[in-house]
């Protein structure tokens, strides 16, 4: 039987549900490209409208899979709809494309839940007020992003999923996903 961290894993509603939504009501940033994270399949899609210019297979998640209600230290990739919030060169993860998580949808909801008090919902909210990263000092974590495997083991890489968050692909990959991003550019992960 396989583990939690293998890379096989049943489709379910909430992404059923988001990839439904992307299909019926295309947005007014789906004329430009954007990329599309199919957490099911493993899959990053650098997309130009509704028609994908370029496939990424087997990218890596976060070890515990993913979720719509992501919180600090619990290894899940948050699923909806972010922007790329920050472009970091040479990092420890050969390149680092970082997305503006937690967007105001999960900082209103973990506020109405009780997870994060009014100062850090009204410190998410002006970040991205203000097109900034928003903090990952509160409980619903940060520094989520796309990047590369860096000096890490491409064996591990290729079998299971093993980031804390983030989605990962090979260095050769994220080099080349490198041409394409861009400030602001949507990432939809479902």
């Amino acid at each position: 039987m396989l583990s939690n961290s293998t890379k096989s894993r049943p489709l379910t509603f909430t992404r059923a549900l988001l990839g439904l939504l992307l299909l019926f009501s295309a947005p007014a940033w789906a004329e430009e490209s954007w990329i599309l994270i199919d957490t099911d399949e493993l899959k990053l899609s650098v997309m130009s409208g509704d028609e994908p210019v370029r496939v990424f297979e087997n990218v890596s998640i976060g070890r515990n899979g993913a979720t719509g209600s992501k919180i600090y230290r619990d290894q899940k990739t948050p699923l909806g709809s972010f922007r790329i919030s920050r472009v970091k060169e040479n990092s420890r993860y050969h390149l680092f494309f970082g997305i503006d998580y937690p967007d105001l949808l999960y900082a209103r909801r973990a506020f109405e839940d009780g997870v994060i008090n009014l100062e850090e919902f009204e410190s998410i909210r002006r970040a991205h007020e203000n097109g900034v990263e928003p903090p990952a000092s509160t409980p619903l974590g940060g520094f989520i992003g796309i990047h590369g495997v860096g000096d890490g083991d491409l064996a591990i890489h290729e079998e299971f999923n093993w980031t804390d968050g983030c989605i990962a692909l090979n260095n050769d990959e994220v080099d080349e996903l490198r041409k394409w991003i861009r400030l602001q550019m949507v990432v939809l992960i479902i």
